[in-house]
């Protein structure tokens, strides 16, 4: 899906739009949700003929998003019904929130009311980002009939697998999100106890300090006057092993492929959003067959609706061709080709088209940021067909070789303290924000916007890895995250030449641990050589992902681990795509924490969210023969 021309002429609106609010729509259990519908009009009176549908489902109050995107009104002004709904337990809508559950059979179900409607003509295409990219995997897993065509921005495949937990670890971020959330939450239901919206929003504890009081326990936090969000949030926290609840058409849609619906599908992902990864696999799987026309357009971008028309990520700036001129056009160009039949030339297009970053300048920015750089690509496969997978070692010296170890012993331990976690500094996050305290003089979270009301706990995108008081965890005097005893840094020699690494990334260790159970993380970095504007050099992250030794084996069920003994273990990073310019290094940073982005391991191999203990692991990671470490990168011919 190629990215509109900028210098394109813009849409223009052709009708009026009328409005129908909150019509409660019934589920199969009789709880109903509060659907808005907009219709293309005339003079303020709808029009009659049945026309293609668009179905946004959202968490996140459907009045607000809207005052605050407008995107109803913007595809009901050029000729669609777009229907827009609050899901179960949110805002106007009756039911419970039960994390991304209800939302295979609530989307099916909606579809199913949309199609019964006069002023339907029977297809229905869909959109949203984040959650509102799982309720369309959610609901197009049931295979509904109707179901023409959808763009998930953003959204996962496997939830335990990466994207809520990942690697046995636990992502914080939808922890933070229940915290937040509940607050945020204006349902009758919910709040119809008195003390409930003054208690969430009038001086409760704030998630990051929780965080310092880990794992939170029933009853114990402001959750528990919100017993929906306690249920679901201890759940996600205490069951690590994956089991049926994971297997959830909501949870995981990759295991309902096959249930898909044969029609178009666009993935929207970025290189620093939470669900990359996810965002591969299922462009791959339901690409598989060929039986439907599916495409992804990965950008250089964090999470988001709207990051997707920015330029930059964090602390790194990519150039203007970085930023779509208008998400709303680039659906528009899909919806057209897909529900109306439009001939706009999408079929002869690539079904994959990235951002290939880096390549600029390395100056700092009028705005303060790395110009880091980059440019757009079409691929027609993932990974690339002409990849060259290589195996980079780690060597006792900190090097990082395509030679592979000769020594018969040596080996890197480390003390890894889950009182002192590594800070996370960037990287692939969303949703990971502290509620605020209501500003004076407003006595009703209602009249709040969830931008106005929360705060990044976690900055998501590229930042230099040093330490900074913008950081979760970070203490003066701030140094670099590679001066830590408890990070490893495994670097090559200047590049000769540039290089580009695209692709999905493995990283195979050898290691061992003092304790039952550990943690091992590792993140992609870029080095860049100091220079005017960054007298010290810019560590550049790409891309971290984690590993909890007691799945090494399977993420079926946890297994014991038997103090000193070596074991194998892989860690999959999240796909990136950058080029490595000469001069430049690239590092690999292995230890054994990266939070908040994921929980904190107590080392103690007690039951996960359970644990009360916490010990001291010595780690170790051997770089030797027989036992030789290694990062695989894809790395893609000049």
């Amino acid at each position: 899906m190629r990215p509109l021309d900028p210098t394109a002429p813009a849409s223009r609106p052709e009708f009026d739009v009328h409005l129908t609010e909150h019509v409660p729509v019934a589920m199969r259990d009789g709880v109903r949700l509060a659907t808005d519908v907009y219709r293309p009009a005339r003079d303020g009176r709808p029009l009659d003929d049945p026309r293609p549908v668009i179905l946004h489902r959202t968490p996140y109050n459907k009045t607000e998003t809207e005052a605050s995107f407008g995107q109803s009104r913007w595809f009901a002004a050029r000729g669609y019904v777009v229907v827009n709904q609050d899901c179960r337990g949110c805002f106007r809508s009756e039911g419970a929130v039960d994390f991304l559950v209800p939302e295979a059979e609530d989307g099916a179900d909606t579809i199913a009311w949309i199609r019964r409607q006069p002023w339907s003509n029977g297809t229905v295409g869909s959109f949203g980002t984040s959650w509102s990219g799982w309720t369309q995997t959610a609901m197009a897993a049931l295979g509904p009939e109707g179901l023409a065509t959808m763009i998930p921005n953003m959204s996962g495949a496997d939830a335990h697998e990466s994207s809520v937990r990942h690697g046995g670890a636990l992502e914080l971020r939808f922890l933070a999100w229940a915290f937040w959330h509940s607050a945020y939450n204006t349902q009758a239901a919910l709040t119809a106890s008195p003390a409930v919206t003054p208690a969430l929003n009038l001086g409760a504890s704030p998630f990051s300090d929780w965080l310092q009081r880990m794992p939170i326990r029933p009853g114990q936090t402001q959750l528990a006057l919100v017993p929906p969000y306690e249920k679901w949030a201890l759940e996600i926290l205490t069951r690590a092993d994956y089991d049926d609840y994971w297997k959830h058409p909501s949870l995981n849609p990759r295991l309902h492929w096959d249930r898909f619906p044969e029609m178009p599908i666009l993935f929207v992902g970025g290189w620093y959003d939470s669900y990359t990864r996810a965002t591969f696999q299922n462009f791959v799987g339901l690409s598989a067959g060929g039986r439907r026309p599916v495409r992804a357009l990965v950008g250089p971008w964090t999470h988001g609706l709207k990051t997707v028309e920015l330029s930059y990520a964090g602390d790194v700036e990519f150039g203007r061709d970085a930023a779509l001129p208008s998400f709303d056009e680039l659906h528009l160009r899909w919806f057209d080709r897909w529900l109306r039949g439009v001939d706009n030339g999408l079929d002869a297009e690539a079904p994959l088209r990235i951002f290939v970053m880096g390549g600029g300048s390395g100056r700092r920015s009028s705005a303060g940021r790395l110009v880091h750089g980059g440019r757009w690509r079409d691929e027609h496969e993932w990974p690339l067909a002409r990849t060259r997978f290589t195996d980079f070692y780690l060597h006792g010296d900190g090097s990082l070789r395509v030679e592979a170890p000769r020594e018969e012993r040596s080996a890197t331990t480390y003390s890894f303290d889950p009182a002192n976690p590594v800070p996370s500094i960037g990287g692939n996050v969303s949703s990971l924000r502290d509620v605020l305290p209501l500003p004076a003089g407003i006595a009703d979270p209602g009249y709040l916007g969830r931008g106005e009301r929360t705060a990044d706990i976690m900055r998501a995108g590229g930042f230099d890895q040093r330490e900074g008081a913008d950081f979760h965890g970070c203490h003066p005097p701030y140094l670099p995250l590679g001066s830590r005893p408890d990070v490893l840094v495994f670097q090559t020699e200047p590049l000769r030449e540039p290089t580009e690494v695209t692709g999905p990334i493995e990283v195979a260790l050898w290691v061992a641990t003092s304790a039952a159970d550990t943690d091992f993380t590792a993140k992609l970095i870029d080095v860049y050589p100091p220079s005017p504007w960054y007298p010290l050099g810019y560590a550049l992250n790409l891309t971290d992902s984690i590993v909890r030794l007691r799945y090494r084996n399977s993420r079926e069920r946890g297994e014991p681990v038997t103090p000193g003994a070596p074991m194998q273990v892989r860690i999959t990073l999240y796909p990136t795509s950058n080029l490595f310019m000469p001069g430049h290094r690239i590092r690999l940073d292995l230890s054994s924490s990266n939070h908040p982005r994921f929980d904190v391991n107590p080392n103690t191999g007690e039951p996960l969210g359970r644990d009360r203990r916490r010990v001291v692991a010595d780690n170790t990671v051997f770089h030797e023969r027989g036992r030789a470490s290694r990062v695989v990168l894809p790395i893609i011919p000049s």
